[in-house]
């Protein structure tokens, strides 16, 4: 049995959605746990500096 047009065009675009939803993630990326911990750790602590940073700035 086939699909409406309307069915086939809402399969293909849930059929994108959810192959674009794994983009970005964390647990794609292989590192363990304490290794991740780690990383995101020195990203924030990056922020945390060039906030500083910006707010000492003389305006």
């Amino acid at each position: 049995m086939t699909c409406s047009n309307q069915c086939e065009l809402a399969l293909q675009k849930n059929m994108k959605k959810q192959s674009d939803s794994g983009k970005g993630k964390h647990w794609d990326d292989g590192l363990s746990a304490a290794a991740r911990k780690q990383r995101d750790l020195e990203i924030m602590q990056q922020k945390q500096k060039k906030a500083n940073e910006k707010k000492e700035e003389p305006k």
